[in-house]
C-alpha cells in the first residue's frame, strides 16, 4: 500500500528499497514508549507505516480491538519508517508486532524470530513468491499481508498527441519521455530523486540481471550489461523530460492526476484514484525491456507480519500474527482490497479483489503473474543497497561513468554478502 511518504514501501524502492524517516506522533499508553523493552505486561504493541490510503488506520485498530486473548495497541509510524524499525531493533524501544520485510541481519542478531508453526494447512495458500522472500535458512520470518505492485501508468491521448507509441524498450522510454514534455507538463514522473529509488532494480531487470545472483551468494550487475542499463537513467534525466521537484513523491499519484506528467511510475495502489481522475484515458505498462536479451518487468513486494525477538510475552504475540494474518481471512480481504488497489497474499482471497477483476486492475494483476520480479531480497542489505543508489545517482546526476560507479558498489555488496555468512 502506498505510504505516506514512503517509499513505500519499499516497496518497494521498491522498490524501496524505499522509506525514510522518523516517525510522528504515537499513542501515548503504547508500550514501545515506555522506555522498557516489549510492551507493558498484558499488552501487546503492533506498529505499522503510515498508509496513504483513507481508512487503513482506522481498520487496523479495528483488527487490533478484536483479538480476544490480550489487548493490542497500534501504533501508526508516519515517516521513515523503515529506518525507525531498524533502530529499534538494534536496541531501542521495540514493539511486539511490525510489519517489514525480513532482513539477514535482523536473522543472523536473532531479533525476530520463526513463523513457520503459524501457517499449519494454510501454507500453500499463500503465494510462494513472497513465502520465499521472507525466508531465511530455510525458515520463515514475516507473514505476508497484502502484495504491491508498481507499473508505468500513461495518458492514451497525450501519446496519441504526440505521436508517440506506448515504449516497449528502454530506449523508446527515453525518446517518448522527452517527445511528451511541454509548457505545462513533463514526460515521465519516476519521483523527485529523478527515478534513483524506484527504478534502479527495473533497469537492471531490463538488462536480464538482479540486485543478487539466482543464488544469492554474489551480486547480480557484476556484468558490462548493467552499466549500459544505468546509463539509460542519465539518458532520461538529460532529455529535460523528467518532472523533479513534484509536491509528491512517487509513491502519490498528483502529479499524474493534477496533469503535471504524461506517464507516472507509482504504485497499484493508486489506482482507483487515477482512474477517478482521467477514466478511460489511462493504460498501464511494465518497465520496458533494454533489449531483445532484456526482460520486462513490475517490481512485487509485501510488507510481512514480524514478531520481535525480545518480545515480553513472544508466543502470545505469535499468536495474535496467526490470529490476524493466518485465521482472521475477512481481515485480511478488506485489507488488501478495500483501501486503494492491492492483491490478496492468498489464492482463495483473489475473489475479493473486485478491483482487478477487469479493466486496467486486470492487466496489472496478469503483469504481475508475467513478469514480477521480488523487489527487496532478503540477502540485500541495507549497506548494499545504499552503495548501488549512490553510485546510481552519480551517474544519473553528475554524468558520473557508469562502469565505474559499479564496479565500485558490487565490491560493497560482494564485501556485504561476505559478512553475512560469517
Amino acid at each position: 500500500m502506498g505510504a505516506g511518504g514512503l517509499d513505500r514501501r519499499s516497496f518497494l524502492a521498491a522498490a524501496g528499497l524505499l522509506g525514510l524517516g522518523l516517525g510522528g506522533p504515537s499513542l501515548a499508553a503504547c508500550g514501545s514508549n515506555t522506555g522498557r523493552d516489549g510492551s507493558a505486561p498484558g499488552t501487546l504493541s503492533h506498529w505499522y507505516h503510515a498508509y496513504g490510503e483513507d481508512g487503513v488506520q482506522d481498520a487496523v485498530r479495528r483488527y487490533a480491538a478484536d483479538y480476544p486473548d490480550a489487548r493490542v495497541e497500534v501504533q501508526w509510524n508516519p515517516g521513515d519508517y523503515d529506518s525507525k524499525i531498524a533502530t529499534a531493533l538494534q536496541g531501542g524501544r521495540v514493539p511486539d508486532v511490525f510489519e517489514a520485510q525480513v532482513k539477514v541481519d535482523w536473522v543472523r542478531q536473532q531479533r525476530v524470530v520463526p513463523l513457520d508453526d503459524l501457517l499449519g494447512d494454510q501454507r500453500p495458500d499463500f503465494v510462494k513468491t513472497l513465502l520465499d522472500s521472507q525466508t531465511v535458512d530455510g525458515r520463515l520470518y514475516g507473514v505476508p499481508q497484502a502484495i504491491d505492485t508498481q507499473v508505468l501508468f500513461y495518458r492514451p491521448s497525450l501519446l496519441r498527441e504526440a505521436g508517440v507509441t506506448p515504449p516497449t524498450t528502454v530506449d523508446e522510454l527515453v525518446d517518448a519521455t522527452r517527445r511528451l514534455s511541454g509548457n505545462t507538463a513533463r514526460g515521465l514522473f519516476a519521483g523527485n530523486d529523478g527515478g534513483v529509488a524506484v527504478l534502479t532494480a527495473p533497469l537492471l531487470w531490463s538488462a536480464g540481471l538482479d540486485l543478487l545472483s539466482p543464488d544469492g551468494e554474489s551480486p547480480g550487475f557484476d556484468d558490462p550489461r548493467a552499466a549500459t542499463a544505468v546509463g539509460k537513467l542519465r539518458e532520461l534525466h538529460a532529455t529535460g523530460g523528467l518532472l523533479l521537484g513534484a509536491p509528491a513523491d512517487w509513491a502519490d499519484p498528483g502529479a499524474f492526476t493534477e496533469g503535471l506528467t504524461a506517464m507516472q511510475w507509482t504504485g497499484l495502489w493508486n489506482l482507483p484514484k487515477i482512474v477517478e481522475a482521467h477514466g478511460d484515458d489511462v493504460g498501464v505498462l511494465p518497465f520496458p525491456r533494454l533489449d531483445a536479451d532484456g526482460a520486462e518487468s513490475v517490481p512485487v513486494g509485501a510488507y510481512s507480519a514480524m514478531v520481535n525477538a525480545r518480545a515480553a510475552d513472544v508466543e502470545r504475540a505469535k499468536d495474535y500474527v496467526r490470529w490476524l494474518w493466518v485465521e482472521r481471512t475477512d481481515h485480511q480481504a478488506e485489507f488488501a482490497t478495500a483501501f486503494g488497489a492491492h492483491l490478496p497474499a492468498r489464492a482463495s482471497l483473489r475473489p475479493a479483489a473486485d478491483r482487478l477483476s477487469g479493466g486496467l486492475g486486470a492487466d496489472v494483476a496478469q503483469l504481475v503473474a508475467d513478469v514480477g520480479r521480488v523487489a527487496s531480497p532478503a540477502r540485500w542489505s541495507a549497506a548494499a543497497n545504499t552503495a548501488l543508489s549512490d553510485a546510481v545517482s552519480r551517474v544519473a546526476r553528475e554524468g558520473a561513468d557508469p562502469a565505474e560507479e559499479l564496479r565500485a558498489a558490487v565490491a560493497t555488496a560482494r564485501d556485504e554478502l561476505t559478512r553475512l555468512d560469517r
